[in-house]
């Protein structure tokens, strides 16, 4: 058994690299896995995304985080931590994806697809963005479908279904309309979701209101077809013509890597996992949980503004187990 990491952070977002600096400066030994690209996560944001946090409230090691904008883009935002990165030389194994967590004796061992590791505590910072809530309905497999918007320019002059009312579904739809696609939108309650960008939320309704965009409220997709889709409305259902379907439900965390590490979740269909408010350690013993993933299916609940703070929590926590040990 090679000499075992006093952390293994698994994910290098934002909140994942916070907590590797706080290890760093601590002096302990830690290492980083990552299964994509640096931030994967916000690589994988659309294009012209506008984050709802300013600058200064994403920022992470006390480096400032300057922008020409007052809310910064996808762009900046990947400037921004590839900066940080570079500035405090962090432990990162990218493309290096992990595949269980074990506890042997009072060490975890932590097999990837490049190698196996073994440490003493693990930070599990995962996110949420890796797995799309599926609708589950005929034809949702179907080349024409993307759980994931990154960009207008292929939808141009296309017939364009766009499911759901939050951030991601009203970015893409007021983008594609901008770029000349017939826009449809389904939304399963009345109104356009109340969390949406405050400086976007007229934008769309006002499309919707002239019949710019069309939009089908308190209504259902039923099923995909190669040319067309079923749409359950209040009226009845009915049949539209269509080329590209962007079903942007939402995202949830990886539940199953949870539960295979020992995490309990909650059972009120939430599955929020079971850790210390105080420390951000799990039920597990040497597991500790920090950023998104804290809130089960409540992905609204935590940020990288507000889960910032995680990073202190843990390593202080750690560095006091080791004091009593």
């Amino acid at each position: 058994m090679q000499n075992p990491y006093d952390v293994v952070i698994i994910g290098a977002g934002p909140i994942g690299m916070a907590c590797a600096i706080e290890a760093k400066r601590k002096n302990l030994n830690y290492l980083v896995i990552e299964k994509g690209a640096l931030v994967n996560s916000l690589y994988h944001y659309p294009l012209y995304m506008t984050f709802f946090s300013t600058s200064e409230r994403l920022e992470i090691g006390e480096v400032p985080f300057t922008s020409i904008s007052f809310k910064p883009g996808r762009q900046d935002a990947l400037e921004y931590y590839r900066r940080v990165q570079q500035h405090f030389g962090l432990n990162i194994h990218l493309y290096e994806e992990v595949f269980s967590i074990e506890s042997i004796n009072e060490l975890k061992s932590i097999k990837t697809s490049k190698s196996e590791y073994y440490s003493k505590n693990i930070i599990i910072a995962t996110g949420f963005y890796d797995l799309p809530i599926l609708l589950n309905i005929p034809g949702e497999d179907l080349p024409k479908v993307s759980h994931y918007y990154k960009e207008a320019h292929p939808y141009a002059g296309q017939k364009v279904v766009v499911v759901g009312a939050n951030n991601s579904s009203v970015d893409a739809a007021l983008e594609c309309w901008r770029k000349g696609a017939e826009v449809t939108m389904v939304i399963r309650k009345g109104e356009i979701h109340e969390r949406v960008k405050y400086w976007v939320k007229p934008d769309i309704e006002n499309r919707i209101a002239e019949g710019s965009i069309k939009a089908y409220f308190y209504s259902n997709l039923k099923e995909i077809k190669e040319n067309s889709v079923r749409i359950s409305t209040l009226e009845g259902e009915l049949e539209i013509e269509n080329d590209f379907v962007l079903a942007l439900t939402g995202y949830r965390p990886n539940f199953e890597f949870l539960q295979s590490c020992g995490i309990e979740l909650s059972d009120d269909g939430l599955f929020i996992p079971n850790y210390n408010s105080e420390t951000m350690e799990s039920n597990v013993k040497g597991i500790y949980l920090a950023g998104v993933v804290c809130g089960g299916k409540e992905t609204h609940k935590w940020f990288i503004e507000n889960s910032r703070v995680h990073a202190g929590m843990i390593l202080s926590s750690i560095l006091d187990k080791e004091n009593r040990e």
